[in-house]
């Protein structure tokens, strides 16, 4: 049995060493089902508690998940095998990797005052005049500004204050579908994914309070250009999901603004209603530059400590090469009012795309930012299909948990004048596997 699963080892971390191998190669796929403790003892001829042992290393991981009666199981997205997108073939119109349009980026000059580099910037990790700018930004929109940090991303700093302030275990509360990289990220941490459902508005009340049931420590959401449904908070949902969340103080709230000043909607931050413990991220990549990879954070006094504590602790402080060139791009005119063209620009191609979608009866989803998520019966067939017309869209399998299926298209660099001919061709795609798709 264990040369049937390829298992070997006579120690608990040789074993757990196995099976990891196993999944990276993918000869274990997600669900796939791995020999009962005793089974697998006997056949490597060793006791099963060493066995159980090396179960229990991969479960903290994210690596297995136990199902009771069912058994030990590959993740659905185990940690050593992430979400990564498939290669793009070769001739495609790439609409599947949701970056901005690189024409809509300003250039990016190193800045003429340079760091020193023979000195330590613990003590003062920020740049002062970037801490300004942030809380000019962030504030704009209401959020609380009087403690702000940086990372080094959105996933850096979400990771950073997951691994603190959770143990292995715990369940974290994050929206379904959502963004594949923070599904991984989550799970690599060694935590228990909740999905929450979303729709036009965002998260769904009643689904997070099902989670906040389920015991979940911490939400992670998007209040606009949610990814990948394109969802965004109104007033009233906003003022719903702050009532759920009122009974539950202890829930660390993340959001998520991952497209801020191109997501062409207004805020509607949860962070404004005075809730305990939050965080509100932003990041530069999407209308600054994909390579800029930095991120200003507004939260509450524990958790930035608990945050600032930990960076410390690891690199210490943000590059202030980067902070130099983040602050200068922010604050430069021409670029604010690039960035306002890209705004226009992302909204006028979202909205061709879904009016021609729906002129030819195909519902799609997105109210905010740079993608559309369309529902589909058969996610193969759809991306197959288009791929035969020369255009490459995004599976929705890496973005769901319990959601039903769709496809992700990204409209950044889809001009108006493209749309016509990409609905047309997606609504014969959905004629011609009307047989196993369902119409």
């Amino acid at each position: 049995m264990a040369i049937q699963y390829g298992i070997r080892g006579t120690t608990a971390k040789g074993i757990a060493a196995s099976v990891e191998r196993r999944v990276t190669e993918g000869a274990l796929g997600p669900g796939a089902a791995l020999p009962p403790v005793r089974r697998l003892a006997e056949d490597l001829g060793v006791s099963p508690g060493t066995v159980a042992t090396a179960y229990k290393e991969l479960r903290g991981r994210g690596i297995v998940v136990t199902r009771g009666r069912g058994g030990t199981v590959v993740a659905p997205a185990p940690a050593v095998a992430s979400r990564r997108p498939p290669r793009v073939p070769e001739g495609l119109r790439d609409l599947a990797g949701g970056h901005p349009d690189p024409r809509l980026l300003p250039a990016l000059v190193p800045p003429s005052r340079l760091s020193p580099g023979s000195r330590s910037h613990r003590s003062t990790p920020r740049l002062a005049r970037l801490e300004d700018a942030t809380r000019e930004w962030v504030g704009a929109d209401g959020v609380p500004v009087e403690h702000v940090t940086f990372a080094h991303g959105a996933l850096d700093l979400i990771g950073r204050l997951l691994s603190v302030e959770l143990r292995p275990g715990d369940a974290v509360a994050m929206e379904d579908p959502g963004y594949h990289h923070l599904l991984d990220l989550v799970t690599a941490l060694g935590l228990r994914i909740v999905p929450v459902a979303v729709d036009d508005e965002g998260v769904r009340p009643d689904a997070l309070r099902g989670a906040l049931r389920a015991g979940v420590r911490a939400l992670v959401c998007s209040p606009r250009a949610q990814n990948p449904y394109g969802g965004c908070f109104s007033v009233t949902r906003r003022d719903a999901l702050v009532e759920v969340l009122r009974d539950e103080p202890d829930v660390l709230v993340v959001e998520n603004d991952h497209a801020s000043a191109v997501a062409a909607a207004p805020l509607r931050s949860l962070a404004v209603s005075g809730l305990p413990r939050w965080v509100h991220v932003r990041t530069v990549s999407k209308f600054l530059g994909t390579d800029l990879r930095w991120a200003a954070a507004a939260c509450d006094a524990t958790t930035l400590a608990r945050h600032d504590g930990r960076l410390l602790l690891t690199s210490g402080w943000v590059s202030h090469l980067l902070q130099e060139t983040v602050h200068g791009l922010l604050t430069d005119t021409a670029t604010r009012a690039l960035v306002a063209r890209a705004q226009e620009t992302y909204e006028e191609r979202r909205g061709a795309l879904l009016r021609e979608l729906g002129d030819r009866g195909i519902p799609a989803r997105g109210t905010s930012g740079m993608n559309l998520w369309v529902p589909v019966r058969d996610e193969s067939a759809v991306v197959n299909g288009l791929r035969s017309y020369g255009w490459w869209v995004a599976a929705g399998a890496r973005f769901r948990l319990s959601s039903p299926p769709g496809v992700r298209i990204t409209v950044a660099e889809l001009e108006p004048a493209d749309a016509a001919a990409l609905a047309s061709d997606f609504a014969t795609v959905l004629g011609e596997s009307e047989a196993t798709y369902g119409g």
